[in-house]
């Protein structure tokens, strides 16, 4: 498995070729529910969102690319609250092609840094 650290995240947000994809629930993403414990609520700015549950249920890899929207092979960083459920998806990414990696830290480390973006 490849995880990335938070500084890797900031560092490439914006990439044309990247995707950032949350695979928290919808509630969490749009930031009107969430773990007690985050400071701030919603995703990390240009994010995708596709649960975690979609993607175990896909049927095949191309239903996987399809719900990801992303072209086969493109590389994606996953990140979900504390990196459990991310690190699932990106197992299930790369089966379907994709270049997918985890970030450890995911929202539980980015809503704890104001100096961050945060979209709702």
């Amino acid at each position: 498995m490849t995880d990335v650290a938070l500084d890797e995240v900031v560092a490439r947000l914006g990439e044309p070729d990247l995707v950032i994809l949350d695979v928290r629930t919808p509630e969490e993403f749009d930031g009107t529910s969430g773990a007690a414990c985050d400071p701030r609520q919603g995703h990390i700015p240009g994010a995708r969102n596709v649960n975690v549950l979609d993607l175990a249920t896909a049927a095949s890899p191309d239903e996987i690319r399809e719900l990801v929207g992303a072209t086969e092979g493109a590389e994606i960083i996953a990140y979900c609250h504390s990196g459990s459920r991310s690190a699932i998806a990106a197992d299930l990414l790369r089966g379907a092609g994709y270049r997918a990696s985890n970030f450890r830290g995911s929202w539980h480390e980015w809503s704890r840094r104001d100096d961050l973006p945060v979209e709702e």
